[in-house]
């Protein structure tokens, strides 16, 4: 069953008719895990971040299984053209970082995750600064709604489409010589040792190493590259190291 709030009406054949484009321009692509994706329920879908073409795949992700979800995006994207129209009408949740509404986002997403919904999130909240590309540090938003819900959390990882537009390295769009963007969904990430103990900081610190730790290892498989024994680190030197490896990465 589908939920009457997930029906996809004419506002994501629009979206679509922006997304599908971009595909074609871009060159193949490989969706993989889409049985991942619960067909009914609430789901917390986490995501890898490694170029501003990252939303339309997820969207196109998201448009080959029967689920609409609900994005938590920074308001800076509701405030574009074209975009921050489409963001609105389909009921996605602006994230208001550094003001007293903030909070407001993790408020609806928790409602959502409460009526049933799929709630998607960046746990990075921007661009990784990995200069490989490998994820870095989360935000704890993301483990604070897969800590209080009792929800899959599903990892979802992008490769390749950094190549065709890196923010960091040039901003420019290169569609050419084409590239063959993956996005895959894998099994839920075990977050059982987190639930129940509230919500305390360092809980919620470890819980997001945990997630990243978790699209580190998926996006490993996916590349087919060793990863990291540590995560990137936002800016600080906390950089976080996996307690299961003992390599220096």
């Amino acid at each position: 069953m589908v939920l009457q709030d997930e029906s996809r009406g004419m506002w994501w054949n629009v979206a679509r008719a922006v997304w599908y484009p971009v595909k074609w321009v871009s060159g193949p692509h490989c969706f993989l895990g889409l049985e991942h994706i619960p067909a009914e329920g609430p789901a917390l879908v986490v995501a890898n971040h490694i170029s501003y073409l990252d939303p339309i795949y997820t969207g196109i992700f998201f448009d080959k299984t029967p689920r609409l979800p609900r994005f938590l995006a920074k308001d800076a994207v509701f405030r574009m053209p074209v975009v921050g129209k489409l963001a609105t009408e389909l009921g996605q949740i602006p994230v208001r970082r550094g003001s007293a509404e903030a909070v407001d986002s993790l408020r609806e997403a928790d409602r959502s995750l409460e009526k049933g919904q799929v709630v998607a999130i960046y746990p990075e909240g921007t661009i990784t600064r990995d200069p490989d590309f490998w994820p870095m540090r989360g935000r704890t938003g993301a483990a604070r709604l897969a800590v209080e819900h009792d929800v899959p959390v599903i990892p979802l990882v992008h490769w390749n489409t950094q190549l065709i537009y890196d923010h960091y390295n040039g901003k420019k769009f290169r569609p050419f010589p084409r590239k063959r963007v993956i996005v895959r969904a894998g099994p839920p990430i075990d977050m059982s040792a987190f639930r129940g103990k509230g919500r305390g900081g360092e809980l919620l610190r470890q819980a997001t190493d945990h997630l990243m730790f978790g699209l580190r290892d998926l996006l490993a498989e996916v590349r087919g590259e060793q990863p990291p024994a540590q995560l990137h680190p936002r800016g600080r030197p906390d950089t976080a190291a996996d307690p299961q490896r003992t390599d220096p990465g």
